[in-house]
């Protein structure tokens, strides 16, 4: 069965700073194995993005090792805010962290909040981590400086709810919500290894992220790889791989009955393309096995991170071939494309 290249709006490549992780090569190799030609990756790195000097980097390693093709966010800081007017056409969208996040971009004072919304031009895509009160707060803060905001990763009953509300009356409010956040609970995590921003939720939490599957706009991985022997650690950092068990849990969840194809097409590459200006690639599409029934390890993955949270699940759908621009970079378990062959997206 043949799809459109998909798109991830929020990966974590890990490069510059922390390349033991994960980096372009690696991380775009794992894309391509989990169907995704197109990624968007966060600013959190070291040293994060926030302003030309750290773009430009950025860019330059991704040009170098990507596999795929990709964009970049800028992140907002609490001294760019003057800068990232004039970055905006060059971004995937600005990413501000207004919760614990992993890295230090964390802005906690709500003017901040205001003089950022104010200051990035409305045309282009404003992205918040943000839970609970501060998702509310967020949303508020989008209508009243009239600028339209995507909610990464919506974990919490609370907050599907809300967004539900808030897009009922009309307001300017996308979301996307993770495959681990649909799938997983905190019961199914043992300590470090369950670790991750947003913390997973009750199984309450999973019912109301299916219950209210039309508010969602994407599916998103939120691929943020730590390496097995930090998730064990006694101070374990928050995240998990997703890249390669994304797809194949929700064409799972497409032969249950709980999604159809067209849910995962729409929610994995149109609404991304819509949301983020996107442009579509030519001669670029995913084959897969919808029958395919095969069991999730870490073992033989592209990442760096050699653990996975669905270790051992059972699944149905495996991508067979991804074509990107016309050349073959997928084939049944081989990843083709040389680092480099992924392009910037012209957003």
């Amino acid at each position: 069965m043949r799809i459109p290249g998909l798109i991830d709006p929020h990966v974590h490549m890990r490069e510059p700073g922390a390349t033991h992780k994960e980096d372009w090569a690696s991380g775009t190799a794992a894309a391509l194995a989990g169907g995704f030609t197109q990624v968007l990756a966060m600013p959190n790195t070291d040293p994060p993005v926030v302003d030309g000097e750290s773009l430009a980097l950025a860019a330059q390693l991704a040009e170098h090792g990507a596999r795929c093709d990709f964009g970049l966010y800028l992140g907002a800081g609490a001294d760019n805010v003057s800068q990232t007017a004039a970055l905006a056409e060059r971004c995937a969208g600005l990413k501000l962290y207004l919760d614990q996040t992993y890295g230090p971009l964390r802005l906690d004072e709500m003017t901040l909040w205001f003089e950022h919304f104010k200051a990035w031009p409305k045309n282009r895509p404003l992205v918040a981590h943000a839970e609970g009160r501060s998702l509310a707060a967020a949303i508020l803060v989008s209508e009243l400086v009239d600028r339209p905001l995507h909610l990464a990763h919506v974990a919490a009953r609370e907050e599907i709810l809300l967004v539900r509300a808030a897009k009922e009356r009309s307001l300017k409010v996308t979301c996307e919500v993770t495959p681990h956040h649909l799938f997983l609970t905190a019961d199914d995590l043992p300590g470090g290894w369950g670790e991750v921003r947003p913390r997973l939720g009750t199984q309450v939490d999973v019912d109301a992220l299916w219950q209210n599957l039309e508010v969602i706009d994407c599916f998103a991985t939120d691929h943020a790889p730590h390496t097995a022997a930090e998730k064990a650690s006694a101070n374990p950092p928050p995240g998990f791989p997703g890249l390669e068990t994304a797809l194949p849990l929700l064409l799972t969840a497409v032969g249950e009955g709980r999604l159809t194809l067209e849910d995962v097409i729409t929610r994995m590459a149109d609404n991304v393309r819509r949301i983020f200006g996107v442009p579509a690639q030519p001669e670029t599409w995913v084959e897969f096995d919808l029958d395919a029934e095969h069991t999730l390890s870490a073992q033989g993955m592209q990442g760096k991170a050699g653990w996975t949270p669905f270790e051992g699940w059972q699944v149905r759908g495996a991508v067979r071939q991804v074509v990107l621009r016309g050349q073959t970079v997928y084939q049944d378990g081989r990843v083709l494309a040389q680092p480099g062959y992924g392009q910037r997206i012209k957003l």
